[in-house]
């Protein structure tokens, strides 16, 4: 029984009902508070550091995650995905900053939230779980990369003689120029916050190793008066409740300057997060809605920059926290957002403290993380075709362009599978089929008993195709078809191993029955499935040039009858016609 396709309305249901649908008590809330709470302690210094490292104050990452995580987690069609600032998007956040200032962010940040509502609404999110592994892992390690890269400043305390560039080859130029000027300090903090978030995820796994990591580095720099860059002398601390909603100045001359970044946040933030959203599936058995998901990311990156927020995405990490920490539903991440106001109302003050080498250590770890070494390692040795994928993927990234990556690694990836379901299409001879129905009579299945002259008829040319006779296997097909014997006064092409044909397989079709009518040499064609068949009458491969039949053997015995010395051509082939 064909699985039943869900309506437009179950497509766009949020989780968030489906889970107060299946009853909600007590003891679910409390193993939501409790998720809840883990991921806003992973998430506070996250948000900060993303923030900075993408061109933007840390109140900024703050303002991105309560407003669009308790967005994305209200309307998420995946239980567990929490929304916020993600490490993959700080290049194209500072490059959006660097040309278009942060007005020019919060724009286009809210018309990728567009975007992303009609991706979602036209249901084109299920098609974004078609981009290759290799191209997945070769920008997850390029991101890593650039990350790590961005980071080398502040983890050295460097003062850099102009603006910090944003290619790597300069940047990397810049920082060695800048080494001179190397703080001990700052690299002590750097080296002391990575120990300390390796050593508790060692021995302490369970403990938010991030947030301990940067209160003990803040506590350091304060007791020992450290000479290092805090929050506080660079930003002045952050503000300690949410701005009042307001729009960015909107133009058409505007929108059409910062519309390259906004598709750019739309496609990375849609990728994003369906792949955050597969990896709590992978986690938890459950699945999630694609579409409904692309349209709560949405809605919570034209909520988020109304509070001065940037790109919403779903995070890998902080989600796979909320699932290892036993979220029962989407009102864990609702909670995530609220704990994090709650830090804001709070705690705000202490962030004065908090030394950006510390948080360029938390980047530092992330982007090695984020790395996928083993996979990484493992497409190497896979196969050719994975490695070219991967490594352009990778240096595209690094060197050119995030998008730019994942759309060539993308089309080469779709090259080499066309390439190889090209391959996998055969014609080849298809008399040892015949020899199976020999015993037909015998069975009593009442079919005529096998006649040894139907394969040893030279006259009757007998093959096969199989496989999806599509535009990228109909060159080698036809090609096969121009090699069949031109002495052959009948061909009969077995069509039952043909999963799929396109319209270039039918034109390939097309063109050998005009041969073969030429030699007037008839053309039957066995075992088409309907739609198979409905294709091929729609090109005109219809009698009297071709004849359909749905049993081999009777195919091959009509085209003996046709080839037979003294019988009369037009007689039968009326007949044919007739019958067909």
């Amino acid at each position: 029984m064909a699985p039943v396709e869900p309506t437009f309305v179950e497509q766009f249901t949020p989780k968030l009902i489906t889970v107060l649908r299946e009853g909600y008590g007590f003891k679910n809330f409390r193993a939501d508070v409790l998720a809840g709470l883990t991921v806003a302690i992973v998430a506070i210094p996250l948000s900060m550091a993303i923030a900075i490292a993408s061109g933007v104050s840390p109140d900024r990452g703050l303002y991105t995650a309560v407003v669009g995580g308790f967005v994305v987690s209200l309307l998420s069609g995946s239980r567990y995905q929490i929304g916020g600032p993600a490490g993959a998007f700080i290049v194209l956040v500072s490059v959006t900053v660097a040309l278009h200032g942060v007005e020019g962010l919060i724009l286009a940040t809210l018309l990728s939230g567009i975007i992303q509502l009609v991706i979602g609404l036209f249901r084109l999110g299920t098609f974004i779980k078609y981009i290759p592994f290799p191209v997945t892992i070769g920008f997850t390690a390029g991101i890593s990369v650039i990350i790590f890269a961005s980071q080398l400043t502040g983890l050295l305390g460097l003062t850099l003689a102009g603006k910090e560039p944003g290619e790597l080859i300069p940047k990397l130029m810049a920082i060695g120029e800048a080494l001179p000027t190397i703080s001990t300090a700052a690299v002590v903090v750097s080296l002391l916050s990575i120990a300390v978030i390796v050593a508790i995820r060692r021995f302490r796994p369970n403990w938010p190793a991030m947030l301990i990591a940067v209160g003990i580095a803040s506590v350091a720099v304060w007791a020992l008066g450290l000479p290092v860059e805090t929050i506080g002398t660079r930003f002045g601390g952050i503000p300690q409740t949410l701005p009042t909603p307001a729009l960015p100045a909107i133009s058409l001359e505007r929108i059409a300057e910062v519309l390259p970044a906004a598709l750019s946040f739309a496609l990375l933030g849609s990728i994003e997060s369906l792949l955050s959203a597969v990896v709590a599936d992978s986690m938890s058995g459950h699945r999630h809605r694609s579409n409904c998901e692309l349209m709560a990311q949405g809605f919570a990156n034209i909520a988020a920059p109304l509070f001065g927020g940037f790109c919403v995405t779903g995070t890998i990490a902080r989600t796979a926290t909320n699932v290892r920490s036993g979220a029962h539903g989407p009102i864990a991440g609702m909670l995530h957002a609220v704990f994090l106001l709650l830090f804001m109302l709070i705690a705000a003050p202490l962030a004065w403290f908090i030394p950006l080498a510390a948080l360029g250590a938390v980047l530092a770890v992330v982007a090695w993380n984020m790395a996928e070494r083993h996979a990484f390692a493992m497409l190497l040795r896979a196969s050719r075709s994975d490695a070219v994928i991967l490594m352009t993927t990778f240096l595209l990234v690094i060197f050119r362009d995030l998008i730019e990556g994942i759309l060539v690694g993308f089309g080469i990836g779709a090259l080499l599978f066309l390439h190889r379901m090209a391959q996998s299409v055969k014609v080849e001879n298809a008399r040892s089929l015949i020899d199976e129905n020999k015993l037909d009579s015998v069975n009593g299945n009442g079919r005529k008993p096998y006649d040894a002259d139907l394969d040893a008829d030279p006259a009757v040319a007998v093959h096969r195709i199989s496989g999806a006779f599509f535009f990228g296997a109909a060159a080698n097909v036809g090609e096969e078809l121009d090699r069949l014997d031109e002495h052959a006064r009948a061909y009969v092409i077995d069509f039952s191993e043909v999963s799929m044909i396109d319209s270039s397989g039918a034109a390939t079709i097309e063109g050998f029955m005009h041969k073969a009518h030429g030699r007037k040499a008839p053309v039957y064609i066995v075992g088409a499935r309907p739609a198979i068949r409905r294709t091929l009458l729609v090109h005109g491969i219809k009698p009297p040039h071709v004849r359909f039949r749905n049993d081999l053997t009777e195919a091959v015995g009509a085209a003996h009858s046709r080839t037979a010395p003294g019988r009369r051509r037009g007689a039968d082939e009326e007949e044919e016609v007739a019958a067909a």
